[in-house]
C-alpha cells in the first residue's frame, strides 16, 4: 500500500511542481549543485598536478629504457618510490592547508 501511495505521488506532476518550489528543495539542489562543481574543480586540479607529476615522468623515461642488470632496475625503482613518497606527502600538505582556508 505505501509503495502504491509512493509511486503516485512521484508520478503525480502537481506534487512535484509544488515539492520543486519548496525552499528546501531548492537549498538542496543548490547545495548539490555546489558540492559537484567544487568537486570538479578539485578533480581538474589534480589531474592537472598529476601530469605535472616528476614522478609521472620518471615512470615514462624509465619505461622506455632497457635496464642492464638487476642492481640498476632495483635503483630505478627505488628513485621512482622516492619520488613518489615525497609527492604524496607534498599533496597531503598542500590538502591540508587547503582544507584549513
Amino acid at each position: 500500500m505505501l509503495s502504491r501511495m509512493l509511486a503516485y505521488l512521484v508520478n503525480n506532476l502537481q506534487v512535484i511542481e509544488k515539492l520543486a518550489e519548496s525552499r528546501p528543495i531548492r537549498r538542496a539542489a543548490q547545495l548539490t549543485a555546489y558540492a559537484l562543481t567544487k568537486a570538479q574543480i578539485v578533480g581538474r586540479d589534480t589531474s592537472e598536478r598529476v601530469m605535472r607529476s616528476q614522478t609521472l615522468r620518471q615512470v615514462r623515461q624509465e619505461a622506455g629504457r632497457v635496464p642492464g642488470d638487476l642492481e640498476e632496475v632495483s635503483n630505478r625503482l627505488r628513485r621512482v618510490r622516492e619520488t613518489f613518497v615525497k609527492e604524496v606527502k607534498d599533496g597531503w600538505k598542500d590538502g591540508s592547508r587547503r582544507i584549513k582556508k
